[in-house]
């Protein structure tokens, strides 16, 4: 049996860009899907933190180093610019493909810069 886990996600991103007649649905700075794992034509799945909006799309590169998140298409009407917004992937894996999987998890400062990169989320605590 194959299971859906996370394989990457950039973290609290913020939408530069907002292009309802661009063709491609998330253009994403060449350089951080790099680091992420991510790549052009994979499926998404994006969070607005903002609005609560949740939907998928698919990646396209933007330029490296440019910091560009930017939504195109249908997707432009689910955010605005500066919404600070959540990128995830996912894939299927096996048994023991999930005993070693590791994601790709980016946290990004609100300019898309880097703060960190890991691949553990802490246990979250009781409040």
């Amino acid at each position: 049996m194959l299971s859906n886990m996370l394989k990457a996600k950039l973290h609290m991103g913020s939408v530069t860009q907002a292009e309802l007649w661009y063709d491609g649905s998330c253009a994403i700075d060449s350089d951080l899907l790099k680091l992420a794992g991510m790549r052009e034509f994979e499926q998404i799945d994006i969070y607005n933190v903002d609005n609560g909006e949740r939907f998928t799309t698919y990646i396209i590169q933007a330029e490296a180093g440019s910091g560009t998140i930017s939504m195109n298409g249908a997707a432009a009407r689910r955010v605005q610019v500066g919404d600070r917004i959540i990128i995830a992937t996912y894939g299927q894996f096996n048994e023991a493909e999930m005993a070693e999987h590791k994601p790709k998890l980016v946290y990004l400062h609100k300019d898309n810069s880097v703060e960190r990169t890991t691949n553990t989320i802490p246990v979250q605590a009781v409040s």
